[in-house]
C-alpha cells in the first residue's frame, strides 16, 4: 500500500466517480482504476459497489476511508515538518563547548542565532576540551568549541576566534618584570588536566622558559570561576582567559602579572563522517561572517 494509492482511493470515494477523481488528481482513468483494484486484490476487501455508471463505498470502504484520511493527514504533517526543518522554522542546534567559550564567547553568537531562527532550540552542553571532543566523536552534539588543539583523525578542526591568557594575582605586582624562577616558586591555582585553559597555559609558560611540571600546584579546581575566586582570596596566582578576569581586573580585585603569555586560538570541532544539519550549518555560517 502506497500513499499514492490512498490519495486515489480517497479522491474516488469523495467524488464517487473514477474519471472525475482521475481528472482532479491529474492521472489517467486507467491508473486510478488500477490503484483501486490493487488495494482490493491485495487485501481481499471490496471497497466499492459498481452500480451502473456510478460507484458507492461498501461498508468496508467507509471504514477504510476514515483511516485513509487519517494517514494522509499524518503524511501531510510529516511533510510540513520537513519543510519547517529545511527552512529552520523548527529543529535543534546541539552544541558542546569548553567552559571559557560557553560562558564568555558563545552567548553572543547563540543569542543572534536564536533571534534569527526563533523556532530552533539550542541545546548547549559544557565540558573540558577532552569531554567536548568525546561528545563530537560519539555524535552527542553537532558542533564543539574548544580552547586548544586536539589530535583526533575523526574530528575536523578549524579556528573560530582567539583570546589572551593573563597571569593574575590578588595584590599589585610590585616590579615591572617577572622571572621564570619566581613563577616556578609561586603557589598556583590551576584548572584540571584535560581542560583547554590548563593545556594552553602549559604551552604558553614553556615559551617563556617556565617548566609547568615544576610549578607548585597549591590548588586544582574544576572551573574558571572557582580558580578566579581562589586567586581573588589571595591563595595564589593563575593563568586565565582575559574574558574571565576582565571584570575582576576592572574592579581591582585582581591584578595582571607582567608576563606575556601571548594569544590562544578557539577552535570549532565537528565529526568528519557526519554531515552537519541545517541548524549547525546556519550557525557556522553566522560565525564565519564575524571572523
Amino acid at each position: 500500500m502506497t500513499l499514492e494509492q490512498l490519495r486515489i482511493f480517497v479522491g474516488v470515494a469523495e467524488l464517487e466517480h473514477v474519471t472525475a477523481a482521475a481528472r482532479m488528481l491529474n492521472i489517467t482513468q486507467s491508473t486510478a482504476s488500477a490503484a483501486i483494484a490493487a488495494l482490493e486484490e491485495r487485501h481481499g476487501v471490496k471497497l466499492f459497489h459498481r452500480v451502473g455508471r456510478n460507484i458507492v463505498l461498501t461498508e468496508e470502504g467507509q471504514v477504510f476511508l476514515e483511516e485513509a484520511r487519517r494517514v494522509l493527514a499524518q503524511a501531510r504533517s510529516a511533510e510540513a515538518v520537513l519543510d519547517e526543518l529545511n527552512g529552520l522554522k523548527r529543529g535543534t542546534l546541539r552544541v558542546v563547548a569548553s567552559q571559557t567559550i560557553a560562558a564568555y564567547w558563545l552567548p553572543a553568537p547563540l543569542s543572534a542565532f536564536r533571534r534569527q531562527f526563533p523556532g530552533v532550540t539550542v541545546d548547549l552542553k559544557i565540558g573540558n576540551t577532552e569531554q567536548v571532543a568525546a561528545h563530537i566523536r560519539e555524535g552527542q552534539s553537532d558542533l564543539g568549541f574548544i580552547e586548544g588543539e586536539i589530535r583526533d583523525p575523526l574530528l575536523a578542526q578549524w579556528a573560530v576566534g582567539e583570546d589572551r591568557l593573563h597571569l593574575v594575582q590578588a595584590g599589585v605586582f610590585k616590579t615591572r618584570t617577572v622571572s621564570a624562577t619566581w613563577l616556578e616558586k609561586a603557589p598556583w591555582i590551576m584548572r584540571e588536566r584535560g581542560s583547554g585553559t590548563r593545556s594552553c597555559a602549559d604551552d604558553c609558560l614553556r615559551k617563556i622558559g617556565v617548566r609547568p611540571e615544576n610549578l607548585e600546584e597549591f590548588l586544582v579546581l574544576p572551573s574558571n570561576e572557582s580558580v578566579r575566586t581562589a586567586v581573588e582570596a589571595g591563595f595564589g596566582i593563575a593563568a586565565l582567559s582575559s574574558l574571565v578576569v576582565a571584570p575582576a581586573v576592572a574592579a581591582g580585585t585582581l591584578h595582571i602579572i607582567p608576563a606575556d603569555l601571548g594569544t590562544r586560538t578557539f577552535f570549532g570541532l565537528r565529526h568528519k563522517e557526519r554531515s552537519p544539519g541545517k541548524a549547525a550549518t546556519a550557525f557556522l555560517s553566522q560565525i564565519e561572517k564575524t571572523l
